[in-house]
């Protein structure tokens, strides 16, 4: 078994992964990042421990998919908004340190995109790329299996690519973000702009309660729907007319509603991107929910040990 660990703003989740991506045991816990570096390891090593007594035995070696930046080669993380307090900190070393087996870092995207690529959305294409719809947007390149990486062994931000110069200051300093203009928080920010004077609208308001609207007739929530379709298809048209994939799959919370906006997404690439054959591009929805974090995950750690060991 490889152990797999999949780390968010919300929560961590860990499993023990059989060779074939099958998960033999899961647990999770809320991340609680406010508490510190410390206390999310000790919670970490936890899940993993628990997790390889469920599955009967220990791990092989144990892969990370975390939110990020990290370096996926030393494991210290970079600046990280929604894990305040843990910058600087070495995720690799405790782990190698705990459980005395080689720990392979990863981008939380990257992973989800290595899983769906070998064992969901994604298995069988050559050329295939995973984006993930939620409180933001990124995503993961997987080409001949194995994961595209920039400069530096950087992963590229597919959620901050420019979709509307004139749209909003995103954090990254860029207007217009892809994420800015299409993850769940664009189309609440969307409603809450655009709501008559005096309008009613919940305090909690939530894409998905946006979505529950929709489908009950409200007129301006089928609105805030029908403009994440357009910069849903805005963005996946940019990816499609730079790589031409085989298959582009999306995940995340936002996707639970995919039915309805994923039709008025698909065809703003169809009319966008003339000069790439656009047609032979599946947009699918990822298939293996919340397994592709810790299951990608633990496929890192194959390819960086195994594969090279065997190659």
């Amino acid at each position: 078994m490889i152990g797999g660990v999949d780390i968010g703003g919300t929560k961590i989740a860990a499993a023990a992964v059989a060779c074939d991506g099958r998960i033999v045991s899961r647990a999770e816990c809320a991340t609680n990042a406010s508490q510190g570096f410390e206390s999310g390891m000790q919670r970490i090593v936890g899940l993993l421990r628990e997790c390889a007594r469920a599955g009967g035995g220990k791990f092989k070696g144990i892969g990370v998919g975390t939110t990020g930046p990290i370096d996926p080669q030393t494991g210290v993380f970079g600046t990280v908004d929604n894990l305040p307090g843990w910058k600087g900190f070495n995720l690799k070393q405790p782990l190698e340190r705990e459980f005395g087996v080689p720990v392979a870092i990863e981008n939380d995207a990257d992973a989800a995109a290595l899983g769906e690529a070998s064992w969901g959305a994604g298995r069988g294409k050559s050329r295939f790329i995973y984006v993930t719809v939620s409180t933001g947007i990124g995503g993961g390149i997987v080409f001949d299996g194995e994961l595209y990486r920039g400069v530096d062994q950087s992963h590229p931000e597919l959620g901050h690519m420019v979709v509307e110069a004139s749209g909003p200051l995103c954090y990254c300093g860029a207007h217009g973000c892809w994420e800015w203009m299409a993850a769940g928080p664009a189309m609440v920010s969307w409603m809450r702009e655009n709501a008559p004077a005096g309008a009613a609208l919940p305090a909690d308001l939530s894409a998905k309660e946006i979505c529950r609207l929709a489908e009950q007739g409200d007129a301006l929530a089928r609105k805030a729907v029908g403009r994440e379709g357009y910069y849903l298809g805005v963005g996946l048209a940019n990816l499609v007319t730079m790589y031409c994939p085989d298959a582009i799959a999306l995940g995340g919370g936002v996707m639970g509603s995919a039915h309805l906006f994923l039709d008025r997404a698909r065809e703003v690439v169809r009319t966008s991107c003339t000069l790439v054959p656009a047609e032979k591009t599946e947009i699918l929805l990822a298939r293996m929910g919340g397994d592709a974090g810790v299951a990608g995950a633990a496929l890192a750690w194959h390819n960086r040990f195994e594969k090279q060991k065997r190659s």
